[in-house]
């Protein structure tokens, strides 16, 4: 077996309407909804929403509000992205700072959603 890439995850939100906002109006994301399921769609990758800790089953043994912390990779200038975020006035943890990531040396910068999740941004440095 090889596995190839991350097709999905889940987040467990306490209000759709305050994570909707941040990974829609802050982030850009495409909120998708059919048949009552949440997703937020970039890319070719989504992340399922659950407004209830196990919504949906099978699923985490434990699923807590704002425990997952993932790093999301952007096109264009990290530069540009931190002003993007802090012209929408969303708080700013970290960054931007150098970090090693799946392909090699990367440059992030750090926020949490509304239910506490660390949310890397991370655009990856030109050899």
């Amino acid at each position: 077996m090889k596995i190839n890439r991350i097709d999905h995850f889940v987040i467990t939100t306490r209000s759709l309407v305050d994570c909707l906002h941040f990974y829609v109006d802050i982030l850009g994301m495409e909120h998708v909804e059919r048949g009552g399921h949440h997703s937020l769609q970039f890319g070719s990758q989504k992340i399922n929403i659950h407004t209830v800790k196990g919504e949906y089953q099978p699923a985490a043994l434990n699923p807590e509000y704002g425990s997952q912390d993932f790093c999301l990779i952007v096109d264009g200038d990290l530069d540009a992205v931190k002003i993007e975020i802090e012209d929408k006035r969303w708080p700013v943890l970290d960054g931007i700072v150098s970090r090693n990531g799946a392909l090699g040396p990367m440059r992030s910068i750090y926020l949490r959603d509304p239910d506490g999740n660390l949310v890397e941004l991370s655009s990856y440095m030109r050899k």
